[in-house]
């Protein structure tokens, strides 16, 4: 196993102020390509078109995320707990520096177009032949397999993967904080040191002495606040919702035979196939897909160009509020949009805030829903442990509360240009009065 470095490294941070790195295998992996590509991926995606300050990178989200474990695996160590397993430490650290690696350009809109996940990536990166996994199988031959076991939370020590995955983890302390920071926004804001401070290992899990139950509800509230004024924006989610549509026509087009005027890299020939490698994933990054959406921009194909030019210039689609629409009203405005030459499948979408990848706090799973993280406990001084929402109110007044409304995003011009084909009902609907 590689030894600590003669001299720590030091990242100057935003958030943490300073980030040290103290293990050579820490460095080597920051200093692979796989790892270094991250500074050409958005930690928030589209939200830039929305916060024009939110243009920091999954890379300084993951030094944040490795930052974090090594303050929580140095208290545990300082204190000397027992029920902390110090061989661990190592695969924490690289766990929490690599949980990301596997990210693709606007990760979540192309996962969903194209049906990928970023765990698997990650994994792969972290199991095929790469510098990433050279470094790791410098430790060991089997500690790529470890570190692979904690992403995917089958490593048998669930105290480990917790860290990183849980529903009060690394990973979500640090992009709360960082990308409260970048949007401008102050109530993403908590007091990370006290928690730090208050979590315990105990009995293969971690929990939180019950004195700190007040800063682990000002950390859920920040979320709260978080999902609704950030993740969930209405106007990310229009931008979200072209991305979404100009992969897909891409796609469309490409299986269809399309000759595009523009030869694609064949990283993304490879995408829109799903045909991509682990090599041809590394390939794809931000600046990439947006060289691409300029070219599709000017391309014969009217739909795609003007969706790339709407990405590209930020003319998003308007939308409107519509209480729980039903089948025959959603029927009637396709109807009016295709009669004046629009193309509903594309011109048209209806978003409800349910499909996002992030969640409040659940403390338990329901039937029918994917397994939740672990729950948030607390340790009393009797050395019993209990569930948060069961000792707080304001945890148990957002524990699974849902809040949002039911958008009809669509392209503002054509219906402007079009108003005198349009019937009273439609006007009044778009707001064309």
């Amino acid at each position: 196993m590689k030894e600590q470095l003669t001299e720590e490294k030091v990242f100057k941070d935003p958030v943490h102020n300073y980030i040290y790195v103290q293990d050579q295998t820490i460095w080597d992996l920051i200093n692979t390509k796989e790892f270094q590509r991250l500074r050409r991926i958005r930690q928030l995606g589209t939200s830039y078109l929305t916060f024009h300050g939110a243009e920091h990178s999954r890379f300084s989200h993951s030094l944040g995320v490795y930052e974090i474990t090594r303050k929580i695996i140095s208290q545990f160590e300082r204190n000397d707990y027992p029920d902390w397993p110090v061989e661990e430490r190592l695969v924490s650290l690289c766990a929490a520096l690599l949980h990301d690696v596997g990210h693709g350009p606007f990760s979540h809109s192309l996962e969903e177009v194209f049906d990928t996940d970023h765990e698997e990536w990650t994994c792969k990166i972290i199991l095929e032949n790469t510098e990433i996994n050279r470094v790791l199988r410098a430790v060991s031959e089997q500690f790529p397999a470890q570190v692979a076991a904690v992403i995917q939370k089958t490593y048998p020590k669930p105290i480990v993967v917790s860290l990183i995955s849980s529903q009060m983890d690394a990973d979500r302390m640090d992009y709360l904080l960082r990308d409260a920071y970048f949007t401008g926004v102050n109530y993403g804001t908590f007091d990370l040191e006290r928690i730090l401070r208050v979590l315990r290992p105990y009995k293969g899990q971690i929990v939180v002495k019950e004195s700190g139950m007040h800063a682990v509800e000002h950390y859920l509230m920040s979320r709260y606040q978080m999902y609704w004024q950030i993740y969930f924006h209405p106007v990310t989610r229009s931008s979200e919702i072209i991305l979404r549509q100009i992969f897909r026509r891409a796609q469309e087009l490409c299986v269809g035979g399309y000759a595009f005027n523009w030869k694609m890299p064949t990283a993304f020939v490879a995408l829109l196939h799903n045909t991509l490698t682990v090599e041809d994933y590394l390939k794809l990054d931000e600046a990439l897909v947006q060289t691409v959406f300029m070219q599709w921009a000017e391309e014969k194909d009217l739909l795609l160009s003007d969706l790339c030019d709407r990405f590209l210039n930020r003319r998003l689609y308007k939308y409107i509020t519509i209480n729980n629409p039903d089948e025959a009203q959603l029927n009637e405005i396709s109807d009016c949009l295709s009669s004046i030459g629009m193309y509903p499948d594309y011109h048209m979408e209806i978003d409800f805030p349910f499909d996002l990848p992030y969640d409040v706090y659940r403390p338990d799973k329901k039937e029918g829903e994917k397994k939740e993280k672990a729950p948030i406990l607390l340790l009393d001084a009797e050395d019993k442990v209990s569930e948060i929402s069961a000792k707080s109110d304001i945890v148990r007044s957002i524990t699974g509360l849902h809040q949002g409304e039911y958008h009809l995003y669509y392209p503002e011009e054509p219906l402007k240009k079009n108003i005198d084909l349009l019937s009273e009902a439609m006007k009044k609907l778009f707001k064309l009065n």
